[in-house]
């Protein structure tokens, strides 16, 4: 080996070496976590981008919707508080989304302590079921349930949406109270049942305060899965009975103004604050 070879060889290992060296790796290291976080970023705000467009839309002082807006107003907001019929289907849709929380969350609680703690034939089958209304296609739910409502004069009655709703927000209450279920203590349970505490007595006194966050989670969920649902209101609505989703679909088609902008902005107002409660309630669980 030439004097030249020696001298390139040894350069390579030193260049190598200089490369492997930890303050290199961990440079790296966070330069590959900075480019995945940016990456991250940038999906999350184009996903984000739609429902922060629509806010400086609600406050445009033109007849329709345009961005960016011409000035600055908040007419369109009391246009959409002094609407009787928006205030009307408001009204409807929160009256059934609060008693769809209350069915949905005992139902699914229930649901999911059968699943987690029960010991049922076929129980994998039996959660694949409890689920299927996630899967299912709204399109084809709505089109089942008006076929089913309809000969029981249930369209557009709050029954008839209590029950549809019900049937999609349980689902949401499963997957979180099982999830909370799962990562509860059982031997805590049992403790209880061996100090003579009864099952219901149990489940009140140590599971249910135990799964709170869960609970409560669930029940924002189911509020909002019926809330804002509209693609299943649209089949089993009627004059007599009308959601707000199925309010803002007839509005875009034939009165297309910033009134809309307005009610969705609303509705991004209200999932935040309710989504920001349950996190306040979860940070003092795991604070306590």
């Amino acid at each position: 080996m030439s004097i030249d070879q020696a001298q390139m060889s040894g350069r390579f290992l030193a260049t190598l070496g200089f490369l492997s060296s930890p303050t290199i790796r961990a440079y790296s290291s966070a330069a590959a976590i900075m480019l995945a976080g940016t990456g991250i970023g940038c999906v999350l705000f184009f996903l984000l981008l739609p429902t922060l467009i629509v806010i400086p839309m609600s406050l445009s002082e033109t007849n329709y919707i345009e961005f960016p807006p011409r000035g600055l107003t908040v007419k369109w907001y009391s246009a959409y508080f002094n609407d009787p019929d928006w205030m009307a289907a408001t009204w409807f849709s929160l009256k059934i989304a609060l008693a769809t929380t209350v069915a949905a969350t005992v139902t699914g609680t229930m649901a999911a302590l059968a699943i987690v703690r029960g010991c049922l034939p076929f129980k994998s089958a039996l959660q694949a079921f409890a689920l299927g209304p996630m899967i299912v296609p709204h399109i084809i739910l709505g089109v089942a349930l008006y076929l089913t409502f309809s000969p029981m004069q249930l369209t557009g009655s709050f029954v008839g949406f209590l029950v549809a709703h019900t049937v999609l927000a349980t689902p949401y209450v499963i997957i979180t109270v099982t999830a909370s279920l799962q990562r509860f203590d059982p031997t805590l349970e049992l403790a209880a049942l061996n100090c003579g505490a009864n099952r219901l007595q149990a489940f009140f006194l140590i599971v249910l305060p135990n799964i709170a966050p869960g609970v409560a989670a669930a029940a924002v969920f189911a509020f909002l899965a019926s809330f804002d649902e509209a693609t299943v209101a649209f089949f089993i609505s009627d004059t007599g009975g009308k959601s707000i989703g199925r309010k803002m679909f007839e509005d875009i088609d034939f009165n297309l103004t910033p009134v809309i902008a307005a009610v969705s902005t609303v509705l991004v107002a209200v999932s935040l604050l309710l989504m920001g409660a349950v996190h306040l309630l979860n940070a003092r669980k795991a604070h306590s």
